[in-house]
């Protein structure tokens, strides 16, 4: 619908990212499922992609969910 004025909008949708809330201890009886990669998406790798996405260069990219899963995505 805004398309036309340059307003994009897309969906960023990380997998178990290493933030305070994993590291809670409260949540020890339920630790996260690492991605095929082997570790936690670090924030900054989100932030990377978010920022990109933010910039005339990804002015063409609208109405996407971009996972950023580390290989969870892909079929096994």
């Amino acid at each position: 619908e805004v398309a036309a004025q340059g307003v994009t909008v897309n969906v960023v949708s990380p997998a178990a990212t290493a933030t305070g809330m994993l590291s809670d201890p409260a949540r020890a009886g339920s630790a996260p499922r690492l991605p095929p990669m082997g570790r936690l998406i670090e924030p900054a790798e989100i932030a990377a992609l978010v920022g990109f996405l933010l910039s005339p260069a990804a002015a063409a990219i609208t109405g996407q969910d971009i996972a950023i899963c580390g290989g969870s995505s892909l079929a096994r």
